[in-house]
C-alpha cells in the first residue's frame, strides 16, 4: 500500500490515540487483575512511561506501510534525540546518594531559617527552592531531586489522597516554571534561546522575577491549605542520608562536576554519553557511598520521551498554522492550553519555524508553554521523572491524570496572573 498522502492524517490520529492512552492507563492496570493471563502486556500499556514509545512503534509501521521501510528509517534518523538522552543522564545523576545528601543538607540548613514547624518549614523548602535551583543544574535534576525528597520525607507517610494530588500539581508546575531564570535548563527555553538570543539577562529580567513569585505563591498556599495535616507529621527518616555514612566531600564534588558537564555539553550527546560512561564507572568504583541508580526509571522516561519526537515530529502540519493565526493574548493561553496535550519543548520549537515573529508573540509563546507545563505528564520534559519517582506513593500504584490536571488547575492559574498581568 503505496499512499504517502496520508502519513500526516494517520500520524495526527495515532498521536490523538496516544494522548487519549494516556488518560486511560489506569483502566489497563484493571485489567491486568481481571485478566491475569495477559496481566504482563495490561502492565506494560499500564505503564504512561511506554504509551508514546507504543504508539511511536505503531506510527513508524504506518509509515513503513502507507510509504516504505527506507523512508520510515530516513524519519527516524532525521529526529533529534538528544533530549531523552540527556533528561537520561541527568536524572540517573541527579538521583544518586551523594547529591541527594547535599540537597538534604541545603534543604536542612534553609529549613532552620524558616520559623515555621519543622515538616511546614521542610515542604515549603522543597517545593519552593528546588524548582528555582533547577534554573541552574536543569528542570530534569530539580525534578528528580525534589520528588525524591518528597517521596522519602511525607509520600512515605500515612498523608491523604489530596494533599499528594496537590502537592504533585504544585511541583509539576513549579518545576516547569521554576526552569527560567537562565536560558539553558528549562527545555522550552533551551529550544529558542540561541537563535532568539535570550541569555540570562533577558531570562531573569523578564521571567526570571515572575517565575520566582509563582513559585512561591505556589508552595505558600499548598502549605496553608494543609498546614494541619503538614503540622502533624514527622520529617520521615525513610531513606534518610543524613543518619548515615558521611559522605565524603571529594566524591560529592566529582559528582557535581560530572554534572556540570553533562550540563555543559546537554546539545552534545556524544560527549555527556561519553562523561556518563566514566560516570558509572565511578559509582562502581565507590559503590560505599551510592545506593541503586535509578536505570530502569530513567529509561523509562527517555523511551517516554524519544516516543514523544517521534510521535511529535508529524504534528507540524497542524501546529505551526494555528501558532501562526494567533494574536498574542490568543497565542499565549492557546499556548499554555496546547502544552497540556503535546511537550512544550515541541511547542516553542515549532514556533521558533515561524518567520517574523515579533519580540511580544516570541514572550507569549515560551510564557505559555512554561506556564501549562504542569497540566499533563506529557506537558514538560522533567514530569515523567517525577511521576515515575511518585507513581508507587498513589493508591494502586497510579496517578489518574485527570487528578494530577485538577490539582494542577489553581497553581498554573497563579503563574498566569505572574507571566501575563505582572
Amino acid at each position: 500500500m503505496n499512499n504517502p498522502e496520508l502519513i500526516p492524517y494517520v500520524c495526527a490520529g495515532l498521536f490523538s490515540l496516544a494522548v487519549l492512552h494516556t488518560f486511560l492507563t489506569k483502566h489497563f492496570e484493571q485489567l491486568a487483575h481481571k485478566s491475569p493471563r495477559h496481566a504482563g502486556l495490561w502492565h506494560l500499556l499500564g505503564e504512561v512511561e511506554v504509551v508514546f514509545g507504543f504508539w511511536a512503534l505503531v506510527m513508524v509501521v504506518a509509515v513503513a506501510t502507507l510509504s516504505t521501510p527506507n523512508a520510515a528509517i530516513a524519519y527516524l534518523e532525521n529526529q533529534n534525540f538528544t533530549e531523552p538522552l540527556f533528561v537520561f543522564v541527568i536524572l540517573v545523576m541527579a538521583g544518586t546518594r551523594p547529591i541527594l545528601y547535599l540537597a538534604q543538607r541545603m534543604v536542612s540548613w534553609t529549613v532552620r531559617l524558616i520559623p515555621l514547624h519543622e515538616p511546614l518549614a521542610y515542604y515549603l523548602t522543597i517545593l519552593i527552592m528546588i524548582p528555582l535551583l533547577g534554573s541552574f543544574i536543569t528542570e530534569p535534576a530539580a525534578m528528580t531531586l525534589a520528588a525524591l525528597l518528597l517521596r522519602d520525607r511525607f509520600y512515605s507517610q500515612n498523608i491523604s489522597s489530596n494533599l499528594r494530588y496537590v502537592t504533585l500539581g504544585v511541583l509539576f508546575v513549579n518545576v516547569s516554571i521554576g526552569g527560567v531564570l537562565t536560558s539553558f535548563a528549562a527545555p522550552p527555553v533551551l529550544m529558542v534561546a540561541s537563535k532568539w538570543g535570550w541569555d540570562i539577562t533577558f531570562m531573569l529580567t523578564h521571567f526570571g522575577w515572575k517565575a520566582a513569585i509563582a513559585v512561591s505563591c505556589n508552595a505558600i498556599l499548598a502549605t496553608l491549605l494543609f498546614g494541619r495535616e503538614l503540622a502533624k507529621l514527622t520529617v520521615s527518616s525513610e531513606g534518610e542520608q543524613e543518619d548515615r555514612e558521611p559522605i565524603p566531600v571529594t566524591v560529592i564534588l566529582i559528582h557535581l562536576l560530572f554534572m556540570g558537564g553533562t550540563v555543559l555539553f546537554s546539545h552534545h550527546p556524544i560527549v555527556f554519553m561519553g562523561l556518563f560512561l566514566f560516570f558509572l564507572g565511578f559509582t562502581e568504583a565507590y559503590k560505599r557511598h551510592q545506593d541503586t541508580l535509578l536505570l530502569r526509571e530513567g529509561l523509562l522516561v527517555a523511551f517516554f520521551l524519544a516516543g514523544l519526537v517521534v510521535l511529535g515530529g508529524q504534528q507540524k502540519w497542524w501546529l505551526q498554522p494555528i501558532l501562526e493565526g494567533m494574536g498574542n493574548t490568543t497565542l499565549y493561553f492557546g499556548a499554555t492550553a496546547l502544552t497540556a496535550i503535546t511537550d512544550n519543548a515541541a511547542l516553542t520549537y515549532l514556533g521558533s519555524l515561524v518567520e517574523g515573529i515579533s519580540d511580544p508573540a516570541k514572550y507569549s509563546l515560551v510564557a505559555g508553554a512554561v506556564t501549562g507545563g504542569g497540566l499533563t505528564v506529557i506537558a514538560n520534559a522533567p514530569n515523567p521523572a517525577g511521576f515515575s519517582i511518585l507513581r508507587s506513593s498513589f493508591y494502586g500504584q497510579a496517578i489518574n491524570p485527570l487528578g494530577l490536571f485538577l490539582a494542577a488547575l489553581v497553581p498554573t492559574g497563579i503563574a498566569i496572573v505572574c507571566f501575563w498581568f505582572l
